[in-house]
């Protein structure tokens, strides 16, 4: 009779749980929700103003951008309620910085619920004009014959531009020497002017050069040929499995109802997929992916165990 008793409070308490879930779903958005993300400027936050402006209207909400230092965007989202009204959007730096860290602060798996993959924008492998390689098997034959001599440009220590330089000397068998800069902006400028012949950097930042003949793109480090680079070859098609990326995503804290969750993504796949959103990030060099939670944590998952290796077989540490 007591088990009885016990498995009918249980089964009680369960449906109240679900309906308690449901009804928080049906009124959900009931007040603003905030997007934090990286300082103003930059490609996340015209991502992440981009969504709020787009979904504001159907959601019958504000979406309010929160720029905050990168130091501070993880703490203060993984320690936020996980009730559907404080969201991040970042991207694959973010989810790496912990394994640059001495004493790292969050950790994206634990302590973030994934809701989309927003977009990605593939790495080019860009040279200066005068640099007498117009392929990556060019590249190659010229660095093994000078080795140590060939310089690569970089943003800071652990950034995409430097993992994407450090896994092509691994994969291809090459010594090349980086040569760090305070930003990726100063790194592609460097390169323009020709103070370093090479760069692995985003399709959307080296636009302008490569139409103006400054640069030339080798290769384009997407596992597939791009929109965002019509006519590059891939370098996977000469360093087999070699893909480098930067993605975008979008994440809750980590206890965020799956039902909040699932009406999230179903809202933000279908903004970025309307032409108007898809054009306008196209337009700055990113192509629209919307996934599903699970792909977002596969990608998560997939490069932390890629990039992860780089960082620990160079040693890299974050400044």
């Amino acid at each position: 009779m007591l088990s009885v008793i016990l498995v009918s409070a249980m089964f009680a308490a369960g449906c109240l749980f679900a309906c308690v879930n449901v009804t928080f779903a049906q009124t959900y958005p009931a007040k603003p929700i905030r997007i934090v993300t990286a300082s103003a400027g930059g490609g996340t936050d015209f991502v992440s103003r981009l969504i709020a402006n787009g979904l504001s209207p159907t959601i019958g909400q504000q979406m309010i951008v929160d720029n905050r230092s990168t130091a501070l965007i993880g703490v203060s989202v993984a320690q936020a309620a996980p009730d559907g009204y404080t969201l991040l959007i970042n991207g694959t730096s973010f989810w790496l910085a912990p394994l640059l860290m001495d004493k790292p602060t969050y950790d994206v798996p634990k302590d973030f619920a994934p809701i989309s993959l927003l977009t990605t924008s593939p790495t080019l492998i860009l040279v200066h004009a005068s640099l007498p390689a117009r392929s990556v098997k060019d590249l190659i034959t010229l660095a093994k014959t000078h080795p140590g001599k060939l310089n690569y440009g970089s943003s800071t220590s652990g950034a995409p531009t430097h993992l994407a330089g450090e896994l092509f000397k691994a994969m291809a068998g090459v010594d090349i020497v980086r040569i760090p800069y305070s930003g990726n902006g100063p790194a592609l400028n460097a390169l323009v002017s020709g103070e370093v012949p090479l760069m692995f950097s985003n399709a959307g930042s080296a636009t302008q050069h490569i139409e103006s003949g400054r640069l030339r793109a080798l290769a384009v480090a997407s596992a597939r040929p791009t929109a965002l680079a019509p006519g590059l070859p891939t370098v996977t098609s000469v360093v087999p499995g070699y893909v480098a990326a930067s993605t975008y995503g979008l994440f809750a804290p980590m206890g965020t109802p799956a039902t909040v969750i699932s009406k999230l993504n179903q809202e933000i796949v279908r903004y970025i997929n309307t032409p108007n959103a898809r054009d306008k990030l196209f337009q700055t060099g990113v192509e629209v992916v919307g996934s599903t939670p699970e792909q977002l944590a596969a990608t998560v998952s997939n490069d932390l165990r890629i990039w992860g290796k780089v960082i620990r077989d160079k040693g890299i540490r974050g400044e």
